[in-house]
């Protein structure tokens, strides 16, 4: 049995899997940040209790998060749940739970748990892809995550579009994250309209013909397909896989993927660019998957 838990920003799931990665049962709590980062340990331990008396034999526990572990000094780095950073938190997690802990960054166990029991199961080199409030990645090779020397591999979120872009969170200008991200496209619709509307709505009035919504809806493709295309020309992956909340529109799939074969170095695009078949649920399949 292989206990995961996938800590978000607003929900932390955990969830169970047999020898065949069915999952066994599967529960959540609130995260409530607010609360600080003793409160966030102690809902973690809260719902590991909850599972481990439900099912016997978990004797580890596998955890996604947003972030990534500092890879000088074993810390939290890059968390959109801000309290994380700079804690050691796997250290202070296997002290409170008196478990061993694995940990890695969420879209790694999104990567993972869709190459090994979702949309991209059983291929070689997998690029796992979340599109929405950000923009991450995870690069699985053979069933394992590769996370790099520094654990920043399948960060595409961070390379550079336009140095003259917008400015991202990083630090840096113009990365993908700040064209392609849910909120980045809002942002430019505003510039263009002086009104807010979420990416759903912008695509919603892009499809039925409005021009300004047209106009920012094209640039996000072109600018997908550029972006891919980067990560393509690099991997070469067997599957690409789309997760996150824009990985919901469809027009990804068709003129998203001629925008990648139009700037790939290639004749043609033979890689298959796929939806996720495992939604919610692949953060803590992946996080469970961790595990041994």
């Amino acid at each position: 049995m292989r206990l995961g838990i996938d800590l978000g920003g607003t929900k932390i799931e955990g969830a169970v899997l047999d020898a065949g990665n069915h999952t066994v049962v599967r529960t959540r709590v609130a995260t409530e940040p607010a609360g600080g980062y003793d409160h966030i340990l102690d809902r973690v331990a809260e719902l590991v209790n909850r599972l481990r008396e439900q099912v016997s034999g978990c004797t580890a526990v596998g955890i996604g998060t947003p972030g990534a572990i500092s890879s000088v000094d074993g810390t939290m780095k890059n968390s959109n749940t801000t309290c994380l950073n700079g804690r050691d938190l796997r250290r202070d997690l296997e002290r409170r739970l008196d478990l061993p802990v694995v940990m890695e960054n969420d879209a790694n166990c999104f990567a993972l748990a869709e190459a090994v029991a979702g949309a991209a199961k059983g291929a070689p080199l997998v690029f796992g892809v979340i599109l929405g409030t950000g923009v991450g990645g995870g690069l699985v090779i053979h069933g394992s995550v590769r996370r790099g020397l520094q654990n920043i591999a399948g960060e595409w979120g961070h390379h550079c579009l336009d140095p003259a872009g917008p400015p991202c969170y990083c630090g840096q200008n113009g990365c993908v994250e700040a064209h392609l991200s849910g909120p980045a496209v809002s942002r430019q619709y505003a510039a263009v309209t002086g009104e807010g509307l979420p990416m759903e709505a912008i695509v919603a009035h892009a499809r039925a013909g409005h021009p300004h919504a047209g106009e920012v809806f094209e640039r996000f493709l072109d600018r997908f397909g550029r972006a891919l295309a980067n990560v393509i020309d690099i991997l070469d992956p067997d599957v690409v896989v789309l997760g996150g909340g824009l990985s919901n529109i469809d027009e990804l799939y068709t003129r998203g993927r001629a925008a990648v074969e139009a700037y790939v170095f290639n004749d043609e695009l033979r890689t298959p660019i796929v939806r996720h078949a495992l939604g919610d649920s692949a953060g803590v399949i992946g996080a469970a998957l961790l595990l041994p």
